[in-house]
């Protein structure tokens, strides 16, 4: 299948998506509750789902749709799915309500097991990113369409840029961070995480902490298109989708690893 037949729909449901979390944003009050989980949900998590969920529904080939903001498909029934849409409708809620521009719409077609194609919208800077398997990814901002690639760099290089929280490091990442020379930790929220890595502007991501299938699709096929890697710190495999359990391992997404 050419992918690229569906990317530009894709986008442009993105961009439809997080105009409407943008009109919420700009509010002076919007509404926060908790899921079951005791994470937030705002109003702009369920108008976006709806907008995607509905675009996606309207494209000409229809694939199961996979959201953090849908009522959960039993493994039973998704186990068989070949090709399904993986959805964020608003990464980074926290960020959303902290109102520091740090979040994205998320939108994956995943194959198998594996992200094929990936949209990314972070609304407030009005950069689109995305990646089709094969086919590279890139970033359009102001009209400007750049191709992503990440820095080049060994493990033993100095000062290497770590995409991880300054202030609420687990014991874990501490550890692993602890392993390189003078790490310059850089602090960024939701999937842009990984896109900062794609655009060579951070070395590695070490999420050695819980994320969903949801959190990581779209943006890992943009990371390893542009040269990059979502690597199961346990397996040392590309991250797999559509498991049991839609819980990611631990990973590690790095950008052009020169060893």
């Amino acid at each position: 299948m050419n992918y690229s037949q569906l990317l530009d729909e894709v986008i442009k449901i993105a961009r439809d998506a997080g105009a409407a979390i943008l009109d919420i944003y700009n509010k002076e009050d919007f509404q926060v509750e908790s899921k079951a989980d005791t994470s937030p949900l705002t109003i702009a998590d369920k108008t976006a789902n709806g907008i995607i969920c509905d675009g996606l529904e309207k494209l000409p080939l229809l694939y199961p749709i996979i959201s953090e903001e849908n009522k959960e498909i039993p493994y039973e029934d998704r186990k068989s799915y070949e090709l399904f849409w993986l959805v964020d409708p608003l990464d980074g809620t926290k960020e959303f309500i902290k109102r520091n521009g740090e979040f994205t719409v998320n939108i994956a077609l995943v194959e198998g097991n594996r992200p094929v194609m990936g949209v990314v919208y972070a609304p407030v800077m009005d950069e689109m990113y995305w990646g089709v398997k094969g086919g590279g990814a890139f970033m359009e901002k102001d009209g400007k369409r750049t191709l992503l690639s990440p820095d080049s760099y060994r493990h033993s290089d100095k000062g290497l840029k770590l995409v991880c929280s300054r202030s609420h490091l687990n014991a874990d990442t501490e550890q692993y961070v602890a392993g390189f020379d003078e790490p310059d930790l850089v602090s960024k929220g939701s999937s842009l995480k990984f896109l900062i890595l794609a655009k060579g502007e951070a070395h590695i991501y070490p999420r050695l902490a819980p994320t969903m299938e949801w959190d990581t699709g779209a943006a890992q096929i943009i990371l390893e298109e542009a040269g990059g890697s979502v690597i199961n710190n346990e397996t040392k495999t590309p991250l797999q989708y559509n498991k049991e359990n839609l819980l990611n391992p631990y990973f590690i997404a790095e950008g052009n690893v020169a060893e």
